[in-house]
């Protein structure tokens, strides 16, 4: 089993985040913290301890708060769940926010890999998003993470930027390069509803998505070169790409993350966070109050026909069907993509005799490769992959 504990507080809001973040005074943060920890330690109880290959601490921003609020979440983790020995434990930090102490801190509780978000190295790009850090604070913050012992290390970066230029976001990327991080995580701006960007930029987004000329986001074929780009400069340097959105020096992609496209059963603990165990996805309540009143005393309540926690504001038991889609457009959104032999033993029938016709279709297109002992994307599939993975929709 993997596990995710969402911390959902921040410094700002940044403009273009969806999010479930929000800034928060330290009061809420010890009241919070209290409500994690008595979560963590129902389900430790009632799952007996068991086996844990990961765990991401992701946000929002966890290191915004207190390191001795990380020390008693994960502390209690090793306490309530059997963490391997060997387990990846990753933080997500943001500039501005890091410390040597909560670093040095970090270290002694067995974090082993840090996840930078800086998602530009441009000041003006920084300041577009929201953004409550400069490129020089980045810059100060992957240094106290290296020289804090940390030796595998993400930095997130964001293309398709409102202006943005395949060149301007190149250099970004070549500044990156230039650190050596082991991961590198480049995420096109998605326009969402609910964020300030999605009242200034929605109009373009529709036109863009309909391929049609923009007047301030990058048209698609200005993604598609940024994409290129992306994928052969990186390449150049040693990184490779793993999965759509993420490239790594050999030996350090994200098993967290990769566990999700596997469809490894996880745990998510916290504000709103999902998981998936026996075949149900759960997802935890969003409002910060109700968490927090809950998890002082958890009892037992029906979703629909569904036993859960009060806890859970959801829980959607997966069809086989819903599990055969899962396992496709997961799957492809790896390098690697899915296996013939993975499918045949997972759902005990051959995977021609459900997509036989989606797969030649595709094949057809250039949009898949088809192998012996697999099926993956191609580079033209991995750049239109929402369109290819749709294909994979059963229907009722």
């Amino acid at each position: 089993m993997e596990i995710y504990v969402h911390i959902p507080f921040c410094i700002k809001k940044c403009h273009y985040c969806d999010f479930l973040s929000a800034p928060a005074d330290e009061r809420l943060h010890n009241r919070y913290a209290g409500a994690l920890l008595r979560e963590i330690r129902f389900y430790g109880e009632k799952l007996g301890r068991v086996p844990v290959s990961t765990v991401y601490v992701g946000g929002g921003t966890p290191s915004c708060m207190a390191a001795s609020y990380m020390e008693l979440i994960i502390k209690q983790l090793r306490l309530s769940f059997d963490i391997a020995a060997d387990a990846e434990i990753t933080v997500e930090c943001n500039p501005g926010t890091l410390t040597v102490g909560k670093l040095q801190s970090y270290r002694k509780l067995g974090v082993n890999r840090i996840s930078i978000g800086l998602q530009s190295a441009h000041e003006d790009e920084l300041q577009l998003l929201g953004r409550i850090h400069t490129y020089d604070q980045f810059l100060q913050s992957f240094d106290l993470a290296r020289k804090c012992g940390f030796s595998n290390i993400n930095v997130d970066l964001m293309s398709a930027l409102p202006h943005q230029t395949a060149d301007k976001f190149l250099a970004s990327l070549k500044r990156v390069i230039a650190l050596k991080p082991e991961h590198i995580s480049v995420y096109t701006l998605m326009i969402e509803p609910g964020t300030p960007f999605y009242e200034q930029y929605k109009f373009d987004a529709v036109l863009r998505d309909a391929g049609k000329e923009t007047h301030v986001l990058p048209s698609e074929d200005e993604e598609y070169e940024i994409y290129v780009k992306t994928g052969e400069l990186l390449a150049q340097h040693g990184y490779e790409q793993y999965e759509i959105s993420n490239y790594a020096r050999k030996g350090y992609a994200c098993r967290h993350n990769t566990g999700y496209w596997k469809r490894v059963p996880y745990l998510g603990l916290g504000l709103g966070a999902s998981s998936l165990v026996d075949e149900v996805r759960y997802s935890n309540v969003t409002d910060i109050e109700d968490y927090i009143a809950a998890s002082r005393q958890i009892r037992r309540q029906n979703i629909g026909e569904i036993p859960a926690w009060n806890l859970h504001a959801a829980a959607q038991p997966l069809s086989r069907r819903e599990q055969i889609e899962e396992y496709m457009f997961l799957g492809l959104r790896m390098r690697e993509g899915v296996t013939r032999e993975g499918f045949r033993n997972t759902f005990d029938v051959e995977i021609e005799a459900v997509y036989g016709e989606v797969l030649r279709l595709l094949a057809e297109q250039q949009l898949i490769i088809r192998r012996a002992g697999n099926i993956c994307l191609s580079d033209q599939g991995m750049n239109v992959s929402n369109y290819v993975l749709a294909q994979f929709l059963l229907g009722e």
